[in-house]
């Protein structure tokens, strides 16, 4: 009962700050529903962008992978904060300056209306048949487990138990969406983010202490660092998920993409008030993700520890751990922030794919002549289909293995060649149309070959079971051959004017000056955790 009381409590609490914080927001033009109006300052920015990363595909999903792994699986979060400063000095300064709504937008004014088109396309693609169900099938699995669903609703057939709540989560989302703009989301993003931080840290306490007994957290501490110590490698062993090579190559690029192009997450950026406050926000959550492995890595490491023996899949480590370790009148609360992360993450994706639409395809292609009050009632309708797709394709992913790293391989086959022709774009003023649309083409082509289509025509064997070949390198060789094609291009057939990046925002561009110390301070902190903790 205190479960069911503390999350109903905390659940009405967070929508309704939000709704008294955002009551008075305009969000019928398309400037108020996609950027907030452009009035998002740093700490707003930084709670948003924290918390649509920090959902239950990383929640359940990076500890899952820390759970079977060890400590190397850490790089997904230590290492963000590379492409965090990278985001904010190099590529945040150049889209704010364009004042685009979408990173599609930017190509056309790069190269031109196809290229916009295809990438437009493939996130469009990407979101809806990938991303969207992930963030409702790992958070109806959180929540099954941290709640106990199975006996507070007697219904014993786990698909079903499945079916039910990504249908529940489907549809609270699917009205915040619809209600509110990114300001509103931004603000909730922020009240859960306090609230899950507070949560994840809780875990991590709790768990330390169950696993040490009698000798307390410190004793779960030194059982962590002296039992299996292997698994308290930063840099992973050849054979694990991620090996310290290819944080060099296909996991710097993923990286790279998630927060330097990922329109789901730097949409929030795009709504700065202006570039300093944009800076300040991307790089506060540079500082916070060097937190991340204690709530996103070490629960799952003693989990493996609790669990030892038992027959525990990699995707309920997580939630039964919660419920073993955490008292039940926190419990609820845990799972009412854990419900607005889902929320969080689900909206901002539901927001970036009903802009995707409306503004690259409805307003571009189906009806140049809408007006914004047009463009923002097909975005919401959108958004309507969308949900109600990802509900009934949510559950079918109960037949994939490791969810962190299923989701890592399928978004490397958008991320790369996207993230190959923005950068391109961006460094070679020269590079023509043409070679970036090929390039893009060219990259799905063997990223699909090599990650989806060997695996089905070789009973299962991916090419890095059979070969040894890690699938992560692989993407940096892709990478590295439509960058080539690209400059080769620029070489031969050059575009005729090189291209300039025209201002077209009413923000204040002035850089803020503390960037550059701050950056340092951050990359210095990253290779002292990875020193701390390599064997």
């Amino acid at each position: 009962m205190l479960t069911v009381v503390s999350f109903i409590l905390f659940t009405a609490f967070a929508a309704g700050l939000t709704w008294w914080i955002t009551r008075r927001d305009e969000t019928n033009s398309s400037e108020g529903f996609f950027l907030g109006g452009r009035s998002l300052t740093f700490p707003i920015i930084a709670g948003s962008l924290l918390l649509t990363n920090l959902s239950t595909e990383q929640m359940v999903g990076l500890n899952g992978a820390a759970f079977k792994h060890g400590l190397s699986v850490m790089a997904w979060e230590v290492n963000a904060v590379i492409a965090l400063i990278l985001m904010a000095i190099y590529f945040l300064p150049k889209f704010l300056k364009s004042g685009i709504t979408t990173v599609p937008q930017f190509l056309e004014q790069r190269f031109d209306k196809r290229t916009q088109t295809l990438a437009n396309s493939i996130f469009l693609a990407a979101y809806a048949l990938l991303l969207i169900p992930i963030i409702l099938y790992s958070g109806a699995k959180g929540l099954i487990n941290i709640m106990d669903l199975k006996s507070m609703t007697g219904i014993e057939n786990d698909y079903t138990l499945l079916q039910i709540a990504c249908v529940g989560i489907g549809v609270a989302g699917m009205i915040y969406a619809r209600l509110g703009g990114l300001r509103t989301l931004a603000v909730l993003d922020t009240i859960n983010g306090i609230g899950l931080l507070i949560g994840g840290f809780m875990i991590a306490w709790f768990a330390l202490g169950h696993l040490g007994g009698d000798a307390g957290v410190s004793g779960g501490w030194d059982t962590l660092k002296n039992v299996h110590p292997e698994r308290m490698d930063s840099t992973g062993e050849p054979g694990s998920e991620v090996p310290f090579s290819t944080l060099f190559t296909g996991v710097a690029l993923l990286n790279l993409f998630y927060w330097c192009t990922n329109q789901q997450i730097i949409q929030r950026t795009f709504g700065a008030s202006s570039l300093a406050e944009g800076q300040k926000g991307v790089l506060l959550t540079g500082a916070l993700k060097l937190l991340g492995p204690v709530y996103l890595v070490l629960p799952g490491l003693i989990a493996y520890h609790i669990f030892f023996g038992q027959e525990v899949g990699n995707d309920d480590a997580y939630g039964k751990l919660v419920s073993l370790v955490l008292p039940s009148h926190l419990t609820g609360f845990f799972a009412a922030v854990m419900v607005g992360a889902i929320l969080s993450s689900f909206n901002a994706a539901l927001n970036s794919t009903s802009a995707l639409f409306s503004i690259g395809l409805y307003k571009h292609m189906i009806n140049p002549s809408a007006d914004d009050q047009q463009t923002v009632k097909t975005a919401k309708l959108f958004v309507t289909v969308i949900a109600i797709a990802a509900m009934l394709g949510a559950p079918l992913l109960s037949k994939t293995g490791s969810l962190f790293g299923y989701l890592q391989t399928m978004n490397a086959i958008y991320f790369i060649p996207i993230f190959a022709v923005v950068v391109m774009g961006m460094l070679n003023k020269r590079v023509p149309s043409i070679s970036a649309f090929v390039s893009m083409v060219v990259g799905l082509i063997i990223l699909i070959s090599t990650l989806i289509a060997f695996p089905l025509l070789n009973g299962g064997d991916s090419v890095e079971t059979v070969t040894g070949f890690s699938n992560f390198h692989l993407m940096g060789i892709t990478f590295a051959l439509l960058i080539v094609i690209m400059f080769v291009a620029s070489k031969v057939a050059p575009r005729a004017k090189a291209w300039e990046l025209k201002t077209n925002t009413p923000i204040d561009m002035t850089p803020w000056k503390g960037a550059p110390i701050v950056s340092a301070i951050l990359v210095i902190i990253v290779l002292i955790i990875y020193v701390t903790f390599h064997q």
